[in-house]
């Protein structure tokens, strides 16, 4: 019988060694969950024994369990690289079937999507029509297009000026562009047609006879439109006329194929004190056609294409899922799970939501081993192994004690 219970404390230290060096050469594996091997006691009796004196049978291993602590953040500065702070995993696909994952080590394949070194790719939820809300009901692949992002043509200048008071009407009454005795002060902004073609808009100040009263003129690539708008200002320096501070441009046509050019002069905030001309804000809403120029990930795991228009489109937000029982998931290899019975049903969810970490963007998480408690560990394990073998060397001893009465 003693044979028989040292033999299964022996097995159970060589399980208990075999989980820790699995955890030691796991060390810097990203996203890594250290195991802890679990024991519990053997006791064979039938079911009408009730000797209070019988002795227990050894040992066996309950489970191993995975431990789901943080691991350590460490910042990469790479765009892909993905970490979790707090609870909740990755959701990828693996050919269609799901799996989940605390590693965020990422990168694209060759069709665009976002992969693992394992080709598992990430899910997200894809953006609604307004691009700025996600249709949580569903779950896409994220790939990352290399498409152009669509030029948008200017429909409003927004101009900030301020006036001199004490202006004089110019030397010349016939506005012309080309003649700078025919304006008193000028600025330029670069616009765009509904092609991406950029235009020159400028506009020149003219100041009349009357108090208060300019003209405004407006020339696109050195072409005037239409004609002049009269700005009048009140005794305090505050623009009165246009009343609601919005010009309307007539069109103008292009010869580029591009649609008419349809302008709207923002001047409410532009004012007339003192004696000089300044600029405060000058600002347009068109943008030329863009490239794909970077990648951002918030903290709520919204994943962001930036391009070189200046322009940010949301490619969707990242699926996150939790589980009731984590210690449950079954494990995969290459840092990731699956659900089973024991783990419950998959929650699903948004980074930032209620049961859900925060995502870092450029940085992973490290493994939650500890080197110093796992060889703590397993000198703890080879001194319960050399416990063991010495109760089988002494039974031995025993035995042929036995034997050598007879």
């Amino acid at each position: 019988m003693s044979f028989n219970i040292a033999l299964s404390g022996l097995n159970a230290a060589t399980a208990d060694l075999g989980t820790i060096s699995n955890n030691i050469a796991n060390a810097n594996t990203t996203g890594f969950k250290q195991s802890r091997t679990e024991f519990g006691d053997l006791f064979r009796r039938s079911s009408y024994e009730t000797n209070g004196a019988a002795s227990g049978a050894g040992v066996q291993v309950a489970r191993v369990a995975q431990q789901f602590d943080q691991g350590t953040i460490n910042n990469t500065g790479k765009a892909l690289d993905l970490a979790i702070s707090g609870d909740g995993f990755f959701t990828l696909s693996d050919n269609g079937a799901r799996v989940y994952s605390r590693s965020g080590s990422f990168g694209t394949d060759r069709s665009g999507y976002v992969v693992n070194a394992a080709g598992q790719r990430l899910q997200v939820y894809p953006p609604q029509a307004t691009g700025t809300t996600f249709n949580t009901g569903q779950l896409v692949d994220l790939r990352l297009s290399s498409n152009t992002n669509p030029p948008a043509a200017t429909r409003n200048i927004e101009a900030g000026i301020n006036l001199p008071a004490n202006a004089t009407p110019p030397t010349s009454s016939t506005f012309s562009p080309t003649d700078s005795n025919s304006y008193n002060k000028t600025t330029s902004i670069t616009v765009y047609d509904s092609l991406g073609s950029p235009h020159t808009a400028s506009l020149y100040f003219a100041k009349t006879a009357d108090a208060g009263s300019w003209n405004l003129y407006t020339t696109i690539d050195g072409n005037t439109v239409g004609n002049p708008v009269a700005l009048q200002y009140d005794s305090s320096g505050t623009l009165t006329t246009p009343a609601n501070g919005i010009a309307t441009l007539d069109a103008m046509p292009l010869s580029n194929g591009a649609s008419p050019l349809s302008l709207a002069l923002d001047i409410g905030s532009a004012t007339q004190y003192g004696d000089s001309f300044s600029i405060g804000t000058l600002t347009q809403d068109g943008y030329a056609t863009g490239e794909l120029g970077g990648l951002s990930v918030t903290e709520e795991g919204i994943v962001q294409a930036r391009f070189t228009n200046g322009q940010v489109t949301n490619v969707g937000q990242l699926a996150m899922a939790s589980f009731a029982n984590s210690q449950g998931l079954q494990e995969l290899g290459n840092s990731s799970w699956a659900e089973t019975y024991a783990s419950g049903q998959v929650v699903l969810g948004v980074a930032g939501g209620p049961g859900f970490g925060a995502v870092q963007a450029g940085a992973l998480e490290a493994s939650n081993v500890d080197l110093t408690e796992q060889l703590v560990s397993m000198m703890s394990a080879q001194r319960n192994y050399q416990a063991n073998s010495q109760v089988i060397s002494a039974t031995d001893q025993l035995l042929q004690q036995i034997m050598n009465l007879r």
